[in-house]
């Protein structure tokens, strides 16, 4: 049993559901809420002054406290994080939300990047906040490489798969890089690259590296960390997180909150923890809730991540969809949203697998 867990089963009722009530408000207004205001909405009939000394209980607990000088108090993150393990009421998908995220995914299009952007904007629309998609990779067997030399500090890599799909990459190549020293990383890569994935590519070349280090210069060897950095790295057009819905959270923003959401936005530009996006997703099946300090993925501490992993037909975990807005979320309806979309995307990508 978590702490959180612990803390909550030894509260009374009266603490319990004050604190309830507490967060409750909270997420729904965004305020302070005051001992006057629960004495009008709490099953138990107390007085102002009893509800003043369970909230100020609640507060020693960090469960609480006080934004201002007023009587008011809001949740802590640990309080947060309380609620949503143990008194989170969450809500069946609605028929109006489920609705309008089948809309948008009803294209019978085999384009997975069109199917992907307009799954996150139905997450954004419908939830109001902005949403993240995690794409997945493409995992055919990989039948051949090149590295194609564009300039003195840029190279192409073209990957040739077995199912016929073909990807070009640009990257930065080492400094010093020639012509036989691409050739040459190529070969290398090539002696064992056909019938092997890109994932499964990605550690047998970092053994092979180690293993085989003398048979190749320093630069062959710094070219083929480089070209296969890149295939897990954003790059455009192949970045793998897809974002929309940031106006939503600007629209909401106090002048005083403005800065706290650029920053959310500079590092969902420089995507620079994409790999940790799906590693967040990967202890099991299901939405998982990060509030604060506790989403890795951002350094915005006021925020939170609510996210599912969606698998292939083969119930591999392949990627992940979710929102970020406050941590003011109305967490009861987006958690079934989440779920649902995580789901359907996972479907609909297990169909044109066979198709």
């Amino acid at each position: 049993m978590s702490d959180s867990a612990k803390l909550l089963e030894e509260m009374n009722d009266r603490s319990r559901e004050v604190f309830r009530r507490v967060v409750e408000s909270y997420l729904q207004t965004g305020e302070p809420v005051g001992s006057r205001a629960l004495t009008r909405v709490l099953e138990e009939k107390v007085s102002a002054a009893t509800i003043r000394n369970v909230m100020q209980d609640l507060e020693h607990l960090g469960l609480l406290n006080s934004p201002h000088i007023s009587a008011g108090r809001i949740p802590t993150q640990s309080g947060l994080r309380m609620f949503v393990d143990g008194l989170l009421e969450v809500r069946d998908l609605g028929n109006e939300d489920r609705e309008k995220i089948d809309a948008s995914l009803g294209s019978n299009s085999q384009d997975i990047s069109g199917l992907l952007n307009r799954v996150g904007s139905a997450l954004s629309g419908t939830t109001q906040v902005a949403s993240l998609v995690l794409a997945p990779k493409h995992e055919a067997e990989i039948k051949h490489i090149e590295f194609v030399q564009l300039g003195p500090d840029r190279a192409l890599v073209v990957l040739v798969f077995s199912d016929g799909h073909v990807e070009n990459r640009v990257f930065t190549p080492p400094t010093g890089q020639t012509p036989s020293s691409l050739r040459e990383a190529a070969n290398f890569i090539n002696s064992f690259a056909e019938g092997r994935s890109l994932t499964e590519l990605r550690g047998l070349i970092a053994h092979e590296i180690g293993a085989r280090r003398q048979e190749i210069d320093t630069l062959a060897a710094q070219l083929v960390a480089e070209g296969t950095a890149i295939w897990d790295a954003p790059g455009e057009p192949h970045e793998r997180l897809v974002v929309r819905g940031r106006a939503n959270l600007l629209g909401e923003a106090e002048p005083e909150e403005l800065d706290r959401i650029r920053t959310l936005f500079d590092d969902l530009e420089r995507k620079r923890d994409i790999a940790d996006f799906l590693e967040l997703t990967e202890e099991g099946e299901g939405v998982r809730i990060f509030i604060g300090s506790e989403n890795k993925l951002f350094s915005l501490s006021g925020s939170s991540l609510v996210v599912s992993p969606y698998m292939n037909a083969d119930r591999k975990i392949i990627g992940a969809v979710g929102v970020i807005g406050p941590t003011r979320l109305n967490y009861g309806r987006i958690v079934p949203i989440v779920d649902y979309t995580a789901q359907l995307v996972g479907k609909l990508i297990a169909d044109r697998g066979k198709g």
